[in-house]
């Protein structure tokens, strides 16, 4: 496989760029190589700077649900650029996505349009607490929810990858109100409400975890956190900045039947341009400026390339059969997955919920952050570069999700299927000898 021309631009981009990116989770470095540089997408595939062609597992790290350059976005992006590319002012097409998220998720009685998941997450928590009154939100380990000062405590995705601790910059004032529960485990939380019975403004959480790897939630986790936060009077905020719409049609709340008080969003909802936004119960949300006197805003939010992109792609994602054909994919993309694995006799976990799948290299279930972390690494770096080698692009991380899109289908999954069976049986050998 050719790199040249990536490692000529990777050499580049380092002496301007700090570790030669722009979002930590690009780099390579947790599978010890340089980045590929994009030169385009189509569809299920990524092209790099060097002409190989890969099947995409990654698609941007999730909005592109659809596939790269799906027409029916690209159209919209045309339309709506040749009107002007921002206003600065309220637009139709705002109105009519929260519209089309609140049809599919109730729970979200309003909404309000940001440009970031981090900046939903930030807004929905300063949020909580002027409703509440109270200060102190609880988290769980290796969920991930923006790098927010607060949330930077024992979180997942870029932040596991790498092998950080705790960010320096982040001052002790900033996490003291921050309370670390254990994903899967309500009791965990309902200690930490006995411990400040009137102190804990919301619980937040990925409702399905996919920023430690892709980790399900126990039958009785969610719905224990609802009766928790109800009992104390806390908000239960979902982050679903990821599952939203890829989960399911209606989220991760919608699949599994539990309805938060807040929830934030990104990632679909902008078709591939960067987008957030958080919504929830009208009290709640009628707190915001200048409604209320809880104060938020954003020069760029609800931006109308961005709105009809996310037009775009959920209508797309309404037809007939749609959904059915994505859960198809991702379920037998995780089968795949794991008949390679048993044939190879390699201990690999694979997770599947909708249009999202997960692996790790272990023997036992992996469902939460000291089972995730605990994962064989060295394994899945030489996984990773097999899959790579034979045309197959995953997240370079163990700590991540990977997707399916409507673009993908048969052809992609015999491809898989042949990658899997290579790099596998490479990554054993090579295991055997160290």
């Amino acid at each position: 496989m050719r790199r040249e021309a990536s490692a000529r631009l990777f050499a580049r981009a380092a002496r301007i760029l700090p570790g030669g990116v722009n979002s930590p989770v690009r780099a390579f470095k947790a599978v010890e190589g340089p980045p590929l540089f994009i030169d385009r997408g189509e569809g299920a595939y990524l092209v790099d700077v060097d002409g190989n062609r890969f099947v995409d597992h990654v698609l941007s790290w999730g909005p592109l649900i659809l596939g790269h350059a799906h027409p029916a976005v690209v159209s919209a992006l045309h339309r709506a650029s040749m009107r002007g590319t921002s206003y600065g002012a309220p637009c139709e097409a705002e109105v009519e996505l929260a519209t089309e998220i609140r049809e599919r998720m109730p729970a979200l009685e309003m909404i309000r349009m940001v440009n970031s998941g981090t900046e939903a997450v930030m807004s929905a928590l300063r949020l909580a607490r002027a409703f509440t009154g109270r200060s102190r939100i609880v988290k769980f380990e290796g969920c991930y929810h923006g790098h927010a000062d607060p949330m930077l405590v024992r979180s997942g995705s870029g932040v596991a990858t790498l092998a950080l601790p705790d960010s320096p910059g982040v001052p002790e004032g900033s996490v003291a109100d921050t309370l670390l529960a254990r994903f899967n485990d309500a009791s965990s939380v309902e200690d930490l409400f006995d411990e400040h019975p009137d102190g804990i403004a919301a619980v937040i959480v990925e409702p399905v975890a996919g920023n430690m790897g892709l980790v399900l939630p126990h039958a009785d986790f969610l719905p224990r956190l609802r009766a928790l936060t109800e009992r104390h009077g806390a908000l239960l905020v979902f982050d679903e900045v990821m599952t939203g719409f890829r989960v399911g049609a209606g989220g991760a709340q919608g699949r599994y039947g539990v309805r938060p008080d807040l929830t934030t969003l990104g990632k679909v909802i902008g078709g591939g341009l960067p987008v957030g936004a958080l919504g929830g119960r009208a009290d709640i949300m009628e707190m915001l400026a200048p409604s209320g006197p809880v104060y938020q805003a954003g020069t760029l939010s609800g931006n109308p390339l961005a709105m009809e992109a996310g037009l775009a792609t959920l209508r797309k994602l309404a037809l007939p059969g749609t959904w059915a054909r994505l859960e198809t994919q991702g379920r037998r993309t995780a089968e795949i997955l794991r008949a390679e694995a048993d044939a190879a006799a390699v201990a690999m976990q694979i997770v599947n919920v909708g249009s999202m799948f997960g692996l790790f290299f272990a023997e036992a279930e992996v469902c939460d952050w000291t089972a995730a972390a605990a994962c064989d690494r060295a394994m899945f770096s030489r996984f990773f570069r097999g899959m790579l080698e034979n045309g197959v692009y995953l997240a370079p991380s163990p700590f991540e999700a990977g997707f399916v899109s409507t673009a993908h289908g048969d052809a992609e999954l015999e491809r898989l299927a042949d990658a899997a069976r290579a790099a596998l049986g490479t990554a054993r050998r090579v295991s055997r000898t160290d």
